[in-house]
């Protein structure tokens, strides 16, 4: 099976439900197969088999088209995130080398800007409007005939090329096939529970990883509303307009919800299912969360790029359970889902017993097929089929997992290791914090200093002293942040992971100076 077959499974089943809701336009899925059809037979006209396609774009369906008419026509997707600067985007498209570039008109500056650096662009098909040395993307797909392309690929061919965020160096391609993805896709289907009527709304840029969950909701035929990008207010109307039952989002869009005083105006009682993902959930905004929509059954669970999306997965049993007994399991990201394997390793490859911190490491299906053009990042993230996730995690005895932290964010302070993610989660309990990030701070005498960058609570004030008064209560000494920094926002990357890198670098720079405590 192909991702590409995924409208033409839904078409057949279900061709006049609703395939995408986007502002005030509807998709069946009759249309979505044939456009994807279209664009397809299109894009073989002009290209030889495994050549890139890449598409810089908010939501829209046009994103939709590509995610399956690409790949359908033996070509990868190359997924741009559209946040990133002119250089950064220079970067990826010269590593990717697509041959044709589809953009919306709003970031066609930012190509402009870089295109002499992008040589192997022979055409750009502009999403919306018209502009001199572009074509229109919808005359160019619907050139082809909508029917099923003449051009077939190998499940193990390239579908997707997705780069990572680069919080630790320059982004890697992730080259994800047809078979991890429909891997990661089975995955989720056979693990996560869902109603027959549910109405879907996607919330996440698709050009993030989390775009596996648009084709799992395809394969069940629900509606898929879809969201240009996140802002409130627009959310909590879409949900309240089309009775929403089933999303996700980030930890932060969490907390914005929250915080956003417009949120008790709109009813959001159709929600029956609320995922998290993409970050930790900082367990007071999860209470807060719960209290504010007691309908909403919440779910998470753990998954990255290179895994084509979740491994690890916690339903609503498990946390209503969790939340009415006081379980620490409320702080996990759940079990095994039923189509990989995951593990927790220490140094020499051996497993480590419950309660024993280790690396994560992967093997199944929907791990990555390798890095673009990198073969010793690829080796390097690969023992014995394993693949290092780079993240650290422990067991408990029920087999439930827990994330302790990213193992290149782990702090050595006087031998002793601090992961961040323990204190941060300590620092969210104070009714002054809005956000917090933990990172190691040189140090002469320590090798390194836990130091805290905070953001306050709006109408609240917090000195140093009651932040250490404070966590002196909750933890070890040695964990305790002895530099602190108040900041406006935390820098953060597209999907809401907080770009820890950056921080550092600031530090480092002393543009972000450290109070000592």
């Amino acid at each position: 099976m192909l991702l590409s077959d995924v409208p033409e499974l839904a078409a057949h089943h279900a061709p006049d439900v609703a395939a995408i809701i986007f502002q005030d336009e509807t998709i069946t899925y009759a249309q979505l197969r044939d456009r994807c059809r279209r664009l397809a037979n299109a894009l073989i006209a002009v290209t030889q088999p495994g050549d890139r396609v890449a598409i810089l774009a908010e939501n829209c369906p046009e994103y939709v088209d590509c995610y399956y008419g690409v790949p359908g026509a033996g070509l990868a997707l190359t997924l741009l995130n559209y946040r990133l600067a002119p250089r950064e985007l220079a970067y990826i498209i010269g590593n990717a080398e697509p041959r044709i570039l589809i953009v919306e008109a709003k970031y066609l500056p930012a190509i402009r800007q870089i295109r002499a650096q992008i040589p192997s662009v022979e055409r750009i098909l502009l999403i919306d409007g018209e502009s001199e040395g572009t074509e229109s993307y919808a005359a160019f797909r619907d050139s082809g005939a909508a029917t099923e392309p003449s051009r077939r690929p190998q499940e193990s061919d390239l579908a997707w090329l997705l780069y990572t965020s680069g919080t630790t160096g320059l982004p890697k391609g992730a080259m994800l096939s047809h078979t991890n993805l429909l891997a990661g896709i089975m995955n989720s289907m056979a693990a996560w529970d869902t109603g027959p009527d549910e109405v879907c709304m996607f919330t996440f840029p698709m050009f993030h990883v989390a775009g596996y969950v648009m084709p799992m909701q395809h394969l069940r035929t629900f509606p898929v509303v879809l969201l240009r990008s996140f802002d409130p207010p627009t959310l909590l109307a879409t949900v309240q307009k089309y009775r929403v039952t089933n999303t996700a989002m980030a930890p932060t869009m969490v907390g914005m919800l929250l915080e956003n005083p417009e949120t008790a105006n709109y009813d959001l009682s159709s929600l029956r299912r609320l995922g998290y993902g993409a970050a930790a959930m900082p367990g007071e905004v999860l209470r807060k969360a719960r209290a504010r929509w007691p309908g909403a059954g919440f779910s998470t669970g753990f998954g990255m790029t290179e895994l084509s999306g979740n491994v690890m997965t916690m339903g609503r049993q498990d946390h209503d359970r969790a939340a009415d007994e006081g379980l620490e399991i409320l702080r996990s990201v759940g079990k095994q889902m039923p189509l990989a394997r995951v593990r927790v390793a220490d140094e020499s490859g051996a497993d480590c017993p419950p309660g024993q911190a280790g690396e994560i490491i992967v093997k199944g299906d929907q791990v990555l097929s390798g890095y673009w053009r990198n073969p010793e990042a690829t080796a390097a993230s690969f023992t014995d089929g394993w693949f290092h996730t780079g993240d650290v995690g422990r067991w408990d005895a029920e087999g439930y997992l827990y994330i302790v932290d990213r193992k290149k964010d782990m702090i050595l302070t006087g031998g002793e290791n601090v992961y961040p993610r323990e204190v941060e989660e300590v620092l969210f309990r104070h009714p002054a914090v809005m956000e917090a990030a933990v990172v190691g701070a040189p140090d002469e005498k320590w090798g390194e200093m836990v130091a805290a960058v905070i953001c306050v609570r709006e109408g609240h004030t917090v000195t140093g002293a009651e932040i250490t008064a404070f966590c002196r209560e909750e933890i070890a000494g040695y964990k305790r942040p002895r530099r602190l920094a108040f900041i406006k926002e935390l820098p953060k990357n597209a999907s809401g992971k907080v770009l820890k890198r950056e921080l550092r670098d600031l530090i480092a720079a002393g543009t972000l100076p450290l109070e000592v405590l």
